[in-house]
Formats: structure tokens, C-alpha cells, sequence
């Protein structure tokens, strides 16, 4: 029996006890794809700064990117501390110009590894982010399109274009069901059953889609003329192809709301497929009377607070109700 061993290509440069991590999130605790890759990314640029920070690194012209940080072994595991975690925290802020909320993120990639390393590795013996807080994350409230505009995105797109009913169909499940670009991307055929589809969400967790009349009508419209004799049998399956007949990725679709939103008129480089995926959110809440419990059902929210920018988004509700106020003829 031959093995394709290609599929460990992108773990020989990385420390051994990163590839045990990555493993065990991956046969273990069944995290998608994408989570492991972003926890990878996170430890790569991690140790990279570990190697320059204590001096591990022989060329000091070396570029960032290009630092080896498969020798780091245990004993520099053991040796870290919180004051280094402290340093790197610094240091994705001032120079990669990391937000809080990336900046957050690697706390969360960092403490899980960490945690690894301790309770099942076996390798330290004190865990140096147990004291390592969360920075403060400052909550914003979500950019969207109005109604009035989401329906010009949608009028604006130009019919002769060959990806006209494709790239409709995206934006309509977008502005619909708020779903996630990677849940787009990934969405198959056979998971759709007359009203509802069944999605794979973030953190590899199945979750149920509604779809309305819309969605319905454009996924049609799109079947009819989808054209998938030259896709390879295992990319039959899903519902989006690319002009190459393979499965629509992340980026081609990122480009192609781009190029849609600027020919609307929209110039705000913001609205990006996860800003759709905002406006689904706020159009529900303000016109659908949707409760925030049922919107993070529909969101695939594992937190409520996550769920809760979208009750300050009315402005004019709010508007109205300080202009309801009796004492506002005085």
C-alpha cells in the first residue's frame, strides 16, 4: 500500500512538540482545518520570536520569515517564562502592527499550547500563561450595508458576465444567511434538503442553515446553468466551482465581492465577505424581529456576547425613542 506523504510537507520546519500540538488538535479534538492552521501560523511567529529574543539565532541580517525554529527544543520550552510572553505580546503589537483582537487570538493559541505542553506532553512542569491575561478588546460596532444598499449590490451586478448567476447566488446567501466565507466555500450539494442546508462551522461543528425564497430561487438559477462536466469526481459535490472547475476558494471569493462591491459604488475597502456576513446579522435583527438568542443560533455563535453588537446597531430606533420621550416638546 503506497502512502502520500505530501500531506505532512507543511510540519518538517516546525519544532516537534508544535507538530504533536497540531496533531492532537487535529485527531483529538477535531478542530477544522483552518483552526489549525491558524494556530500554527500563530506558534510559528511565536518560537521565530523566541529564536531572536533569546539569542538562538546565528544571522542577525536574517529575515523574520526566514528563521528555522525546528531545533527548538525542550529545554527552551522549559525556559519560557511570562516575562517573554510579555515581550512577544509587544512585539506582535509594535511591529506586525497585530489589533487586539489577532493580539487575542495568540493568547488563546498560546495558552492551549501551553496547556498541552504541561498536561499531556508531559514537558514543563509550570505552565507560564496561566497569569497571561487577554488584552482588552474594545468593542466596535459591526459595519454593514443598509437594506436599500444590499439591494443595489445585488441590482448592480452585470448579467453577461459568464459568473453572473454564481456570484449572485454568493451574495444573496451572504446577505440571507450570514453564514461564514469558509461555510460558503465549503458548502455541498447533497447537504441541501428542500428548505434547509447543512453547513460545517467554525470549529469543525455541523450546524443547519435556513434558506429562504431567495437563496431557493438563486441556488436554482445557478444549478441550471453550473456547468461541472470538467471538475475532477470529488469536486462534483460542492455547490461553488471556480472558472478552473475546482471547489471556489476563500480568496477568489474575497476578489470577487471586492470587484462587485466597487462597481456598486461602494469605494470603503470594509466590506468584505465577513461585512456581508454583518449586514445578514443587523438586517435580521432590525426587520426580522429575530431575538438575540434565536440570531446566535443562526450565526453559529458559541458565546452570546459575540451576538450582542448587533442590539446597538438601530440608530434610528434609538432615535425615535428619545424623540417619544414626553418631556421632548418642552
Amino acid at each position: 500500500m503506497k502512502y502520500n506523504m505530501n500531506i505532512f510537507k507543511d510540519t518538517v520546519n516546525l519544532p516537534e512538540s508544535v507538530i504533536d500540538f497540531l496533531n492532537y488538535l487535529e485527531t483529538i479534538k477535531n478542530k477544522s482545518e483552518n483552526t489549525i492552521t491558524a494556530y500554527k501560523k500563530d506558534l510559528t511567529i511565536f518560537f521565530r520570536f523566541i529564536t531572536i529574543y533569546k539569542g538562538l539565532v546565528k544571522d542577525e541580517k536574517i529575515e523574520f520569515e526566514e528563521i528555522d525554529i525546528s531545533s527548538i527544543n525542550n529545554d527552551v520550552l522549559k525556559s519560557i517564562k511570562l516575562r517573554d510572553l510579555y515581550a512577544f505580546m509587544s512585539f506582535t503589537e509594535k511591529y506586525r502592527n497585530n489589533s487586539s483582537y489577532a493580539r487575542s487570538r495568540k493568547v488563546a493559541t498560546l495558552k492551549s499550547y501551553f496547556k498541552f505542553l504541561q498536561g499531556k506532553a508531559k514537558i514543563i512542569d509550570e505552565n507560564p500563561t496561566l497569569e497571561l491575561e487577554t488584552p482588552k478588546i474594545n468593542k466596535r460596532h459591526p459595519i454593514y450595508l443598509t437594506l436599500n444598499q444590499s439591494l443595489h449590490l445585488l441590482d448592480s451586478l452585470d448579467k453577461s458576465n459568464k459568473n453572473y448567476a454564481r456570484d449572485y447566488c454568493i451574495l444573496t446567501l451572504f446577505l440571507n444567511c450570514g453564514m461564514r466565507l469558509s461555510e460558503l466555500c465549503g458548502i455541498q450539494i447533497n447537504k441541501i434538503k428542500n428548505d434547509t442546508l447543512t453547513i460545517i462551522g467554525k470549529g469543525n461543528k455541523e450546524r443547519t442553515v435556513y434558506l429562504n425564497e431567495a437563496c431557493l430561487k438563486t441556488i436554482s438559477n445557478y444549478l441550471t446553468v453550473r456547468d461541472d462536466t470538467k471538475a475532477l469526481p470529488e469536486h462534483k459535490s460542492f455547490l461553488f466551482l471556480s472558472t478552473r472547475n475546482s471547489p471556489i476558494n476563500q480568496r477568489t471569493v474575497e476578489i470577487m465581492i471586492k470587484k462587485h462591491v466597487t462597481n456598486a459604488g461602494f469605494t470603503d475597502e470594509k466590506y468584505t465577505p465577513h461585512k456581508l456576513r454583518h449586514t445578514a446579522a443587523t438586517l435580521m435583527y432590525k426587520y426580522g424581529n429575530v431575538d438575540i438568542r434565536s440570531l446566535q443560533s443562526i450565526l453559529g455563535h458559541e458565546n452570546i456576547s459575540t451576538t450582542q453588537i448587533y442590539t446597538h446597531v438601530d440608530d434610528d430606533a434609538l432615535r425615535d425613542a428619545v424623540k417619544s420621550n414626553p418631556l421632548s416638546k418642552l
